[in-house]
């Protein structure tokens, strides 16, 4: 009997089993990706926000918002649907400085109104982006290791089915709670106020109520995040192997990030313009009582029939300009996050 083959054979299922605990130990808890995601989340909408606000402002001065008037805000990681108020209000976008362009805008209200105007309406939309963004990127992690170990962790069906799912979960958990906030936001309606409103809408229209525009959201975000994760995860592997990287560095992470956003921005472009149209006539149906459409396709028949199919690829440069940028920082951040947990975690299993 060959002793020495056998020794060799347990000494090396020992180590394969060593290094797999290892491993196991060094892995990122749900906890830590959500503390990751949060810092994501929150280092984005600090660099995305002043964009969306001098956007917003460049829109008002050419078309003047009037009351009951909406329009979509942007923090770069969920869009917000803001509804103007009475004309007398001082809403950050009612200022009437006159601006000659994007630069120049970012100059005056930085001039004039102070640097931390470009952060206006930041805070109530952050308070919506946070668990929207813990939900979406620790359920897909979570998701992306079980589908793993069944699998295999080479399945490139992995990161669209992981993708889709905790797309369409964090969009339903917080589609009401979207709802809530434009309304409290355009009434001013206290808790016991707020409270009342909803238990009557419920009564009358029932709960399928309180998701109004969830399909319209639904349609573009999760075709958008499978493609997103699907790409990203191919760029990531073939920009580690090419730099002969054992993880993924900021510099991979930002640049797959920015990639694949763009790209899965520019596809489902349509479904963002739908979007947008279904979310501000759903509200303005309500504040100026104008009739909107039946449904999310009848609200892309009606952009089709006035512009053409031009018209549902309006605004493609605006909107790379921001999702490039804000996919970038918050996947970057996120995964320097892991990985710093990781590193922790693995020092801990050294040294108990």
């Amino acid at each position: 009997m060959n002793y020495s083959a056998v020794l060799q054979f347990f000494f090396s299922k020992d180590k394969a089993m060593s290094e797999m605990s290892n491993s196991n130990f060094s892995k990122t808890t749900s906890i830590q990706q959500a503390i990751a995601s949060c810092c994501g989340a929150i280092i984005t909408s600090l660099f995305v926000t002043p964009l969306d606000v001098v956007k917003t402002r460049l829109q008002a001065q050419s078309n003047p918002f009037p009351k009951g008037k909406c329009f979509v805000y942007s923090s770069g990681l969920m869009d917000h649907i803001c509804v103007c108020e009475s004309g007398d209000s001082k809403g950050w976008y009612k200022k009437n400085e006159h601006f000659k362009g994007t630069l120049d805008a970012f100059v005056k209200i930085i001039k004039v109104e102070g640097i931390k105007s470009l952060w206006s309406g930041f805070p109530p939309t952050l308070i919506m982006a946070l668990p929207t963004t813990v939900i979406y990127f620790t359920c897909y992690d979570q998701l992306s290791e079980a589908l793993k170990s069944r699998l295999g962790k080479d399945n490139d069906h992995i990161p669209i089915v992981a993708g889709s799912l905790s797309r369409f979960g964090s969009v339903t958990v917080m589609s009401p709670l979207e709802l809530i906030r434009t309304r409290m936001q355009y009434r001013k309606l206290s808790y016991k106020q707020l409270h009342m409103c909803i238990s009557s809408k419920v009564a009358r229209d029932g709960w399928l109520s309180l998701w109004r525009g969830w399909s319209s959201t639904v349609l573009r975000d999760v075709p958008f995040s499978a493609m997103y994760w699907y790409n990203y995860e191919r760029f990531k592997k073939m920009m580690c192997k090419n730099l002969g990287a054992h993880e993924p560095t900021f510099f991979i992470a930002f640049t797959s990030g920015a990639a694949s956003g763009s790209i899965a921005a520019v596809i489902t472009l349509p479904f963002d313009v739908v979007k947008t149209h279904r979310q501000t006539e759903l509200w303005e149906s309500e504040t100026l009582k104008i009739p909107q459409s039946a449904s999310t396709w009848a609200v892309m028949r009606k952009i089709v029939t006035k512009n053409g199919i031009a018209g549902l690829f309006a605004g493609i440069g605006p909107r790379l300009f921001k999702v490039a940028p804000a996919c970038a920082i918050m996947i970057s951040t996120y995964e320097y996050g892991k990985s710093f947990f990781s590193h922790l975690n693995e020092k801990s299993n050294q040294h108990p």
